[in-house]
């Protein structure tokens, strides 16, 4: 186990962990698109660490792409306003996209990029949340075919996660005690 970082509460998911959720995802990925030839699509900053890991767990072929959303800032919680802040590189019309995130919180940044995904004619956009935060108030329009695990309503860092852009570089997940955000 890594040495605890000063404003880490707890773990949740350890190194192992992350490890065993990984595989699972890559599994199951497969299994549905093993002859789809899919185009992963990374929600950039936070899914990149996942990502890398994702793709190598999936034993089929696959292509990849990038897009960069903002909807937090320096905030705790989504604004509910989404920027694109960098588009995809590929053309998506007829193929079978699975957008990659790194945690389904409150939907709405995910709800309005299937959305618009889904209006430049792909087969299916499906989404792969690494983590998904159990809260009540989730845009219920968005059901990821894909979940690593659930996590609490609480704020967490590490393995892609950030607050104000730090700890993603932790490589475990943990809750950021509350004086670190307050």
């Amino acid at each position: 186990m890594a040495e605890l970082h000063p404003d880490i509460e707890r773990v949740v998911f350890s190194e192992e962990d992350i490890a065993a959720i990984v595989e699972k995802m890559g599994r199951e990925i497969t299994e549905e698109y093993a002859d789809k030839n899919p185009l992963v699509v990374c929600v950039l900053k936070g899914a990149v660490v996942v990502m890398a890991d994702v793709m190598r767990a999936i034993r089929a072929p696959l292509t990849i792409d990038f897009m960069a959303v903002s909807s937090y800032g320096d905030a705790t919680s989504s604004s509910g306003v989404v920027r694109i802040l960098k588009d995809l590189d590929s053309r998506i019309e007829g193929r079978h996209v699975i957008i990659v995130e790194d945690i389904l919180d409150s939907g709405l940044t995910l709800s309005y990029l299937i959305n618009m995904l889904q209006s430049r004619g792909p087969a299916s956009v499906e989404v792969a949340a690494f983590l998904v935060k159990d809260v009540d108030d989730r845009d219920c329009s968005v059901v990821p075919r894909f979940v690593g695990a659930h996590v609490p309503n609480e704020f967490i860092v590490g393995y892609g996660l950030d607050y104000a852009e730090r700890y993603r570089n932790l490589p475990y997940i943990g809750v950021l005690k509350p004086e670190c955000y307050s």
